[in-house]
C-alpha cells in the first residue's frame, strides 16, 4: 500500500454565490475569524501528514499563490514595529519550499476536470482531495481520520456525516455496507437521491482519498450533471474494479460555499477561540433573544 503524501485542493471556483464580494477577491480567501477559508483545507491536510499541496488555480486566482508566498516588505514593516507575535503566527503558516504546486484549470469544466488538471504532479500516487468550502469543525480534522481508515483498508476512502433524512436530495449520498474498523463499506454512490429512495443519509463531506486510476477515467469521463464532468461519476466507473470505505467525520463541517454556513462557521470558530470568545459570546446572545422577542411581537 502507497502511503498518501499528496493533496488536490481544487481553487478555480468563480464563488458565485457570494457576488459581489469575489468579484475581485477569490471565494477562497473569505475569512472565517481570521484566517482565510483555504488555509483551514490546508493546516487539515498538513494535519493528516501531507508533505505536498497542488493547487488548481484559475483566473484571477494569483493572490492565493501570493498568500502562500513570503512577503519581505511585510515581514520587514513587522521587524522595524517588533511585531514579534505576529511574525511568528506568519512564520508559522509558511510552507515549505518545494511543497506546493500551481495548476491551472482554464475552463471551468466542473470538479472532475478540476482533479483531473493535477494528473502530471500527482502522478502514480494516491493522493487527498480536499474541497476547500466544506471547513471542518471538530477536535481534529477530517482528513486524520479518513487518513487512518485508509491505512487500515486501502483502495479509496470518502468522508461522510449524517444529514436530515429528508435533505438527502441536497448532497451526494452513499449506501452503507458492512463495518470496518471506525469506518464501513460503501455499496453505492448517488448524487442527490428523493429521501424514499436514499440508501442513507450518509452525505460526502468533501474529504477523499483516491487512487490514481481515478484520472484516467476523468480523462474520458462525460459530462453529467450541469454538462459539468463529475468527479462522482468517475468515482462509480472506479468502484467498479477498486473498494471504496467511508470514514464517519464526528465533527461538523461548515459549507463556506454558501452565505448560511459561512455565517455558521464564523460564529463557531469565534466562540471556540479563547482569546475572543467572551467578547463575542455576549453580544450574539444578545442579538438573538432580540430577534426573539421581535419574532414573537410580530
Amino acid at each position: 500500500m502507497k502511503q498518501v503524501k499528496k493533496a488536490v485542493i481544487p481553487v478555480a471556483g468563480l464563488g458565485t454565490r457570494f457576488l459581489p464580494a469575489t468579484k475581485a477577491m477569490p471565494k477562497e480567501m473569505l475569512t472565517v475569524v481570521d484566517r482565510p477559508v483555504v488555509q483551514y483545507a490546508v493546516d487539515e491536510a498538513l494535519e493528516a501528514g501531507i508533505e505536498h499541496i497542488v493547487f488548481v488555480t484559475g483566473r484571477n486566482k494569483h493572490v492565493i499563490e501570493d498568500y502562500f508566498d513570503i512577503q519581505p516588505e511585510l515581514l520587514d514593516t513587522l521587524t522595524r514595529t517588533n511585531k514579534v507575535g505576529q511574525i511568528t503566527a506568519l512564520q508559522a503558516l509558511q510552507l515549505p519550499a518545494g511543497a506546493v504546486s500551481f495548476t491551472r484549470q482554464q475552463v471551468p469544466h466542473g470538479l472532475g476536470h478540476a482533479v483531473w488538471c493535477a494528473r502530471d504532479i500527482i502522478g502514480d500516487e494516491p493522493f487527498a482531495l480536499l474541497l476547500p468550502d466544506m471547513v471542518s469543525f471538530g477536535a481534529r480534522g477530517c482528513l486524520a481520520g479518513a487518513m487512518e481508515l485508509y491505512e487500515r483498508t486501502g483502495g479509496n476512502v470518502i468522508a461522510v456525516e449524517q444529514c436530515g433524512p429528508t435533505e438527502t436530495n441536497k448532497y451526494g449520498i452513499v449506501g452503507k455496507g458492512g463495518e470496518v474498523g471506525s469506518g464501513f463499506v460503501v455499496t453505492e454512490m448517488v448524487e442527490k437521491p428523493d429521501p424514499a429512495q436514499a440508501p442513507s443519509n450518509y452525505y460526502i463531506n468533501g474529504r477523499y482519498i483516491l487512487q490514481p486510476e481515478v484520472f484516467e477515467l476523468l480523462g474520458t469521463q462525460e459530462r453529467g450533471a450541469g454538462n459539468e464532468i463529475q468527479l462522482t461519476d468517475a468515482m462509480k466507473r472506479l468502484a467498479d474494479s477498486q473498494a471504496f470505505h467511508a470514514h464517519p467525520y464526528a465533527g461538523r463541517t461548515f459549507d463556506c460555499g454558501s452565505k448560511e454556513g459561512f455565517i455558521q462557521a464564523n460564529v463557531a470558530f469565534a466562540l471556540a477561540r479563547a482569546d475572543i470568545r467572551d467578547l463575542v459570546f455576549g453580544p450574539i446572545a444578545e442579538m438573538i433573544a432580540g430577534q426573539e422577542r421581535r419574532n414573537k411581537a410580530a
